[in-house]
């Protein structure tokens, strides 16, 4: 599903790595954007080379669709935020039914999970409700938090013409546009000292 427009209860499909082809259980909440399939396709193509063993970070997560998709192409972990409870029920639920349960869902707002002491993350999943405009405080306090690894993956999702403002650090990798979305990858480059 593209653009800002709210999700009516449905199903989402894995489509690639070992949860191949499982469907993902979709919650009638308001403002719940789950990325496209093929949105979802070109990003883990682009990642496929490294995503082997990461540990990732999926804020915002909604059903959860991408920190799950890399999960099944074989990230080593994933944890998820979701501030609204009945989509994170939601959630749990698809971990515990693809017996992906060990991988946490943290059920608050991302700019609180993000406060405390952080843990360094591969790759993080950035995409918040676009009507919130999030992105530059949670890239914010992604980068100062130390939530990143030196040479980290962002995924940033946005509308089509909205190119968010982000850390000078996170440099563009790839992006693309489907309908009315702009999915993009940084790279994390830390200057030299």
């Amino acid at each position: 599903m593209n653009g800002p427009r709210k999700a009516g209860p449905g199903r989402v499909r894995i489509i690639g790595g070992s949860l191949r082809n499982s469907r993902l259980e979709v919650p009638d909440v308001p403002g719940l954007r789950p990325t496209a399939e093929r949105v979802r396709e070109t990003l883990f193509n682009w990642l496929a080379p490294v995503i082997e063993g990461m540990d990732c970070l999926d804020l915002c997560a909604g059903t959860g669709a991408l920190g799950i998709e890399a999960l099944s192409r074989g990230a080593a972990s994933v944890q998820f935020v979701e501030r609204d409870a009945r989509a994170a029920q939601a959630l749990r639920a698809n971990l515990v039914r693809l017996k992906a349960d060990q991988a946490p869902v943290n059920v608050t707002d991302a700019g609180s999970f993000l406060q405390p002491a952080a843990r360094a993350h591969d790759l993080v999943f950035l995409d918040p409700p676009f009507a919130l405009d999030l992105w530059a405080a949670l890239a914010g306090q992604l980068e100062r938090g130390g939530w990143l690894a030196a040479r980290a993956w962002i995924y940033v999702e946005s509308p089509r013409a909205v190119v968010p403002d982000l850390p000078p650090t996170w440099q563009l990798h790839r992006e693309g546009h489907a309908g009315e979305v702009r999915f993009a990858l940084y790279r994390r480059a830390l200057p030299l000292s």
